[in-house]
């Protein structure tokens, strides 16, 4: 059994601490670069019709969409085969914020820090790992299609009297904090595409803590928390 800690850190991945906007325009001006902008919108629109059925982002099922249907229209297959390269050798440490993994270790000096992230089984870890993230968090990483769903396998995988969850979306912050209550304490880091939909933000109740950017835990003091 492990020994409970007082309070372990929970940090999402993309828009937390890695850019993933940036990543996504990437991959968006090499589909466009090898396939045209017509092409490449189809991809988009896989992704699209993938994330409704699968509740996350998954990149690799929608290029397997995105393949099938290319190779219908008379598309090489071997250069869609290359866009699969594309992702996985995808640079994702050169994406993380400025200060993210300062804020990690500024966050291991109260606690265990643990990356808490949605997305598939096999191109979430790559990133995660490719990013150093895994490393940086001793391979402590969690991932799940809800993450906001798996709050009691959470807590035996890393056992702990109080939580901080660090994210760029109001919406798991507040579907945490609703079952947890004052067990946790939601940081809501005001980066991305998400955390900038006015809309978004105000259908969602206040979070204990807002910064403008990761780089920013390392001015708060969780010594107490």
């Amino acid at each position: 059994m492990t020994q409970p800690a007082d309070t372990v850190f929970l940090i999402d991945v993309d828009n937390t601490l890695l850019d993933n906007d940036r990543v996504v325009d990437d991959l968006r001006a090499h589909l466009e670069e090898s396939f045209g902008a017509e092409s490449a919108s189809r991809y988009w629109v896989a992704l699209e019709a993938l994330r409704s059925e699968l509740g996350y982002v998954d990149y690799l099922g929608a290029l397997q969409r995105y393949r099938a249907e290319e190779s219908r229209r008379g598309m090489s297959d071997s250069r869609l085969l290359l866009m699969s390269g594309f992702l996985i050798d995808y640079p994702f440490a050169d994406r993380l914020y400025p200060g993210a993994l300062a804020a990690l270790q500024h966050l291991r000096r109260h606690g265990p820090t643990v990356i808490l992230s949605d997305g598939d089984v096999v191109f979430q870890p790559r990133k995660v790992q490719r990013s150093g993230l895994w490393d940086a968090t001793e391979g402590r990483v969690l991932i799940y299609v809800h993450k906001e769903q798996m709050l009691d396998t959470i807590a035996q995988c890393h056992p702990a009297a109080h939580y901080v969850m660090v994210d760029d979306k109001l919406r798991i912050l507040a579907a945490m904090k609703a079952i947890w209550g004052p067990r946790l304490t939601t940081v809501f880091v005001r980066q991305g595409h998400y955390a900038l939909d006015t809309q978004a933000i105000a259908a969602y109740a206040p979070v204990d803590i807002t910064i403008e950017r990761i780089g920013d835990l390392v001015n708060i003091d969780f010594s107490s928390t």
